[in-house]
């Protein structure tokens, strides 16, 4: 029994089928059936039903498939943690953000450019539970979120805490002139809230402050988009809550933006990345500047 073996059943369990596991390792069929069939033999177990061209992970197959999914992550932490020696700092960081984080990383990014010229970012943009999905996958380094999110699988940072501000159209002349804005007022205007594509998120937070003091908001529109939300505030269909910071990029809508004066209401966000796994050196000298 070699590495290579083992990586060859690990791909197997992992596709599902001997054909779809050669695709995926460059090779033909009968020598991926035979190194099967000579581990199969050595352990003296059967690792899989055959059912037709499915695999299917027996009892002692499933065993051996968790114990080296452990295994090749350490692998390839180790690798990773390896060439890192050499490389010194250089490389790509891969950076995750929702959009109402963005205020945070311009600088940041400037920053940690000057001092680290031959590192190159890779940068995407998604909402809270996708960019801790990417995370998981190893697709990002790190990602600037918004709270609350399970932080049970993750490390993390806290970032400032900010104040809500509610954004109404600019064609509700009414408000155009208002320092503030309560939120028993908003309570009474068609209100259009950011919601999570899956998970509990700001959506939750802002409601639990209407209900706290008595309120029940007229919510017409759940969108997953800030820059959509703002959209149709400019249009006049209603109002949105959002994090200030949201105002710090530029936006050319036709918006009146006023403090919500329920100064209890505040949002959270954090810097969070896998924990228990290697993160690349570039992103820990990243993680120092904030």
């Amino acid at each position: 029994m070699d590495l290579k073996q083992l990586r060859y059943f690990y791909t197997i369990a992992k596709e599902g089928q001997i054909t779809k596991a050669a695709k995926v390792l460059h090779m033909a069929q009968p020598p991926l059936s035979q190194s099967l069939k000579l581990l199969e033999e050595e352990l003296d177990v059967v690792l899989f039903e055959r059912n037709g061209r499915k695999m299917e992970l027996t009892k002692a197959g499933n065993v051996l498939y968790t114990r080296l999914q452990s295994i090749f992550e350490q692998l390839e932490d180790t690798i990773l943690e390896v060439q890192d020696t050499k490389k010194g700092v250089k490389g790509k960081l891969s950076i995750g953000c929702a959009k109402t984080c963005f205020s945070y990383l311009p600088e940041r990014l400037k920053k940690f450019q000057k001092m680290y010229p031959n590192v190159t970012f890779e940068l995407r943009e998604g909402d809270t539970y996708m960019l801790s999905e990417q995370l998981k996958k190893k697709e990002i380094d790190i990602a600037f979120v918004r709270l609350p999110l399970q932080l049970e699988s993750f490390s993390s940072i806290p970032l400032p805490d900010e104040r809500y501000v509610a954004v109404l159209p600019r064609s509700w002349q009414h408000w155009r002139e208002k320092e503030h804005i309560s939120l028993e007022e908003l309570a009474q205007l068609p209100l259009m809230l950011l919601h999570r594509i899956q998970g509990i998120g700001q959506f939750e937070v802002i409601l639990e402050a209407f209900h706290k003091r008595g309120y029940q908001p007229k919510i017409i529109c759940e969108c997953p988009d800030v820059d959509m939300l703002l959209g149709l505030v400019s249009e006049g269909l209603g109002v949105s809550i959002v994090p200030e910071s949201t105002f710090l990029k530029p936006f050319s809508g036709n918006v009146t933006v006023l403090p919500i004066t329920d100064e209890t209401i505040v949002s959270k966000a954090c810097v969070i990345w896998l924990k228990d796994r290697y993160l690349p050196q570039q992103a820990k000298n990243f993680l120092d500047l904030i």
